[in-house]
């Protein structure tokens, strides 16, 4: 089911080897020739969340291209990136290599900025914390930081339960389920959380070309299978969290951090963004109303004026 490019005018898709599996890369610079592209623009690295692909920038691809060197790339089990089966595959040191090795093939020895939403933004933080060197600044949209995520889901009973869905993608088979009936628990994981109608047809069937079927749909889910973080049962006793209560020091964000909120999403409640100032040396929130979890897509002009600005400054 191969198909869905439509890419923004500017941009080129190029298939690039990276930390041992090749990474479908969309980006606005020159083909890639083995060493670092020469750019003049600020270079800014975007990275997508669950359940989706690079087309989760593609709107604010539109408003910021043509003054940054945007690189955004279908991360590994996602679209048309290699999709390496079991979740070994998928730790967050791993995915946080595929993101360094990457940039620093298309950067070089620059400093980037780093942009994450959803599950992109648990890649980004992870990779800010541990290479803050590389970063110039870092944003945020609609993304949580693991220990402020961890704690509302053991301190805060609203946000487990919009979180349940951590259990469904974990199960055995999941990729099998999700796909059934057009892919219909998939396209649910979005529109559940959204109340708007940017999920035009068109829009999905370039998801079903990218979950493309089973298989594929099972290796996206090995991001939640590989994750430490733990999701409270529904009338079980809590668990144990390990990053529960972790030690601010080292999760901290060193670099100037900017959280992009859309003030109605209901997949991350208010409480998961309750304690963030206390694990920032810089921080900046812009809340945008009336924009839920898909804010990328919903108001893409807006979040791009923000980073656009941020950026700038």
């Amino acid at each position: 089911m191969e198909k869905q490019e439509n890419l923004p005018v500017g941009f080129i898709s190029e298939f690039i080897p990276c930390n041992g599996i090749t990474l479908h890369v969309i980006h606005n610079g020159s083909p890639y020739q083995g060493s670092p592209i020469q750019d003049g623009r600020k270079p800014l690295l975007c990275l997508h969340g669950f359940p989706e692909f690079w087309i989760s920038w593609e709107e604010v691809m539109k408003e910021l291209g043509d003054e940054y060197f945007m690189v955004v790339p279908d991360q590994r089990g996602c679209n048309k990136s290699d999709a390496p089966q079991g979740s070994e595959n998928y730790i967050a040191k791993t995915l946080v290599a595929d993101m360094l090795t990457l940039a620093n093939l298309f950067f070089g020895r620059r400093k980037f900025n780093l942009a994450g939403h959803d599950f992109g933004a648990s890649v980004a933080y992870a990779l800010v914390f541990k290479f803050p060197e590389v970063i110039n600044k870092f944003i945020i949209a609609n993304g949580a930081h693991p220990i402020c995520l961890q704690e509302a889901l053991i301190d805060d009973s609203a946000q487990a339960v919009a979180s349940q869905y951590f259990h469904t993608v974990r199960e055995d088979g999941a990729g099998v389920k999700s796909a059934a009936n057009d892919f219909k628990t998939s396209f649910e994981v979005i529109t559940e959380h959204t109340t708007t109608n940017w999920m035009t047809e068109e829009i999905k069937q370039r998801f079903r070309e990218a979950w493309d079927g089973a298989e594929r749909l099972q290796a996206m889910f090995n991001w939640y299978q590989s994750s430490p973080i733990v999701v409270p049962v529904l009338g079980q006793p809590l668990p144990e969290a390990p990053l529960y209560g972790a030690s601010r020091d080292n999760f901290r964000v060193k670099v100037p951090h900017l959280l992009i909120w859309g003030k109605n999403d209901t997949a991350l409640l208010p409480e998961v963004r309750k304690s963030i100032s206390e694990f920032c040396d810089d921080l900046t929130i812009e809340e945008v109303e009336n924009a839920d979890h898909w804010i990328l897509h919903t108001h893409a002009e807006l979040a791009a004026s923000y980073i656009r600005k941020y950026l700038n400054e």
